[in-house]
């Protein structure tokens, strides 16, 4: 069998015709027998796709040839053929759910007034010289945290994408307004537009994880400031990036150390609970009694 991948890629673009882009993306990827997801708006598009290496590079190449597209950085990471069920390609209002209650504004160049973009170098280097004055906020679903994040990060108590807006216009992160804050996410999208909406409510200095926490620790693994593992939308469930990678999850019985994710026994139900491998083998203990929603509007990265 031919080495398997998965590539996790975003760009923000102006796209007159998003339902043709579709169409293109659809015989694109499926003459290649790709599966994964694939989202188009008005502002670009976002997608995960698994399958033959030979054949995402093809994808790869064929992508980056129409011109909106020819900026994207794809990121690679190892597959297994199962990751996805099938191939879903939509077109959406928003890349990203998060109800925007104003109008995102996107050109040729990416997303505009949204945070400056640091390398991983520069994150380290940002840390170093402005010390415990940085803040490293988490713009995930809050459950993703609980098995993987950034030292000392504020991790906001979200359960889906679409509550990060209510949660800046709460006040509670006011007294941030002037420091500087790094704001990551899986591969960067939603930090493009989190920082955006914090740039807009007058936080002043806000950065932004170029490649996000895939990029940063495909570098430094768990030797620098990223601890623990990382949380995938696919079959996956989680992705570790060194052979010493810590266990920062807790077991929902019984306490005990895990990092494996399961999906809630309930039919219909789209929750999921952290358990260790001894607990996981009660079907009862795989009911939920809360909402920890992975099915965040087919959410990618």
């Amino acid at each position: 069998m031919e080495l398997q991948k998965v590539i996790l890629y975003y760009g923000f673009t102006p796209l007159q015709d998003p339902e043709a882009i579709r169409l293109w993306q659809q015989k694109l990827a499926g003459d290649l027998n790709l599966k994964g997801r694939v989202l188009i708006s008005k502002h670009g598009i976002n997608g995960t796709l698994g399958g033959n290496m030979s054949d995402l590079k093809k994808y790869v190449s064929a992508t980056k040839k129409y011109a909106g597209f020819k900026r994207i950085e794809f990121k690679w990471s190892e597959g297994t053929g199962n990751e996805f069920p099938a191939l879903k390609i939509k077109v959406k209002d928003e890349l990203v759910d998060f109800h925007l209650n104003f109008d995102l504004q996107v050109d040729e160049r990416g997303v505009v007034n949204g945070g400056t973009h640091l390398k991983p170098y520069a994150v380290n280097k940002l840390v170093e010289e402005r010390g415990d004055d940085v803040y490293f906020f988490d713009g995930r679903n809050s459950f993703e945290a609980k098995i993987g994040r950034f030292k000392n990060a504020i991790v906001p108590d979200v359960l889906h994408t679409r509550d990060f807006v209510e949660e800046i216009e709460s006040g509670k992160y006011d007294h941030l307004k002037d420091k500087p804050i790094v704001t990551y996410c899986t591969g960067g999208i939603r930090c493009e537009i989190l920082s955006t909406v914090m740039v807009n409510h007058g936080f002043t200095e806000v950065y932004q994880i170029d490649g996000g926490i895939v990029k940063y620790a495909q570098k430094y693994g768990d030797d620098a400031l990223w601890q623990g593992s990382l949380y995938t939308f696919d079959n996956r469930m989680t992705l570790d990036f060194s052979d010493h990678t810590p266990v920062l999850g807790e077991c929902e019985k019984c306490g005990d150390a895990t990092k494996q994710f399961y999906n809630c026994g309930k039919i219909s139900c789209h929750s999921l609970i952290l358990l260790c491998h001894t607990c996981a083998k009660s079907d009862a203990n795989k009911a939920c009694t809360h909402d920890n929603s992975h099915n965040d509007s087919e959410m990618i990265g």
